[in-house]
């Protein structure tokens, strides 16, 4: 299986002009199936659909009769039956398709609402070098409202993630989102314990909250938001784990935040990362924006 590289480094994260969707036939595939043909006639994307693991006739023909109630056309869609890992399979198979979001479900934990990724989604939420949209929706009618975006204000990915998600939130008839920025100041906690008196900690609290409010209006001051009704929002805790309560908590339909940093070792797994907080456990919808930077 070759590919080449140079096509996808410094490839924008959007707009998404390849959408591929991982089949696992699932009593959800065909609301994933629906999902990810809203999305891409909205985005005037071509799909790609990828099942890793035996063709057989039963799989053929449930397939095709997802493809006939979803209004899928089969030659419009490229279907990849591939053999191997299904984690390296997949993720080769993006590289050499040149996909810009990858799409997968995730599984409902039994008799309460609560969502959570088997082995292969969340191996390849980390290791993606496209962006994955993780859905946990039941409702593939559903129209999607509520829209957080971590905006890590300090980091080099996260204009690339707001812009992304604005496109995919302009693309698929959304009309608000809530820029959130988490905060986990240790520096100020310490300056904090050092004031001797309650208002020269009220006052710390207030200069440092104004300072994050100010990086977040300069980023959205350099992002084109069309109609777009943007809220701002500072919350404090542990990255990953603040925002993940947060968009419980707001209901949210979709959260969106910065691919990885790197490939997440086991030692990641033991010191919880950031992003294992919400692969963990997720809260609704989530969008892994890749941005190639």
């Amino acid at each position: 299986m070759e590919f080449d590289l140079t096509k996808l480094k410094k490839r924008p994260s959007y707009p998404f002009e390849t959408i591929a969707v991982g089949l696992a036939f699932s009593p959800r595939m065909e609301i994933i199936l629906s999902e990810a043909k809203k999305i891409a006639d909205a985005c005037g994307s071509k799909l790609v659909l990828i099942h890793v693991g035996p063709k057989t006739k039963e799989k053929e023909k449930s397939l095709g009769d997802i493809l006939f109630h979803t209004g899928i056309e089969d030659k419009k869609a490229k279907i990849i039956w591939a053999e191997g890992d299904a984690v390296d399979t997949i993720l080769k198979l993006c590289k050499l398709n040149i996909v810009d979001l990858l799409i997968l479900g995730a599984l409902e934990k039994e008799n309460i609402i609560k969502f959570y990724l088997g082995s292969i989604a969340r191996t390849i939420s980390r290791k993606a070098k496209c962006s994955v949209l993780l859905i946990t929706s039941t409702s593939a009618q559903k129209p999607k409202q509520k829209v957080i975006i971590n905006a890590g204000a300090d980091h080099p990915k996260t204009m690339h993630t707001i812009n992304t998600a604005f496109y995919f939130a302009k693309h698929t008839g959304i009309k608000e989102v809530t820029l959130v920025h988490e905060v986990h100041a240790p520096a100020l906690a310490m300056a904090m314990a050092d004031s001797s008196s309650a208002p020269e900690v009220t006052k710390l609290k207030k200069e440092y909250t104004e300072e994050e409010t100010n990086k977040l209006h300069s980023m959205i001051s350099k992002c084109d938001i069309g109609n777009l009704k943007i809220n701002e929002k500072i919350i404090k805790g542990r990255p990953g784990y603040a925002i993940r309560q947060y968009s419980e908590t707001k209901k949210a339909d979709l959260l969106v935040i910065n691919s990885p940093d790197t490939h997440l070792t086991f030692l990641d797994r033991i010191f919880t990362h950031d992003i294992e907080y919400i692969l963990a456990n997720l809260p609704c919808n989530l969008l892994i924006v890749h941005s190639r930077v």
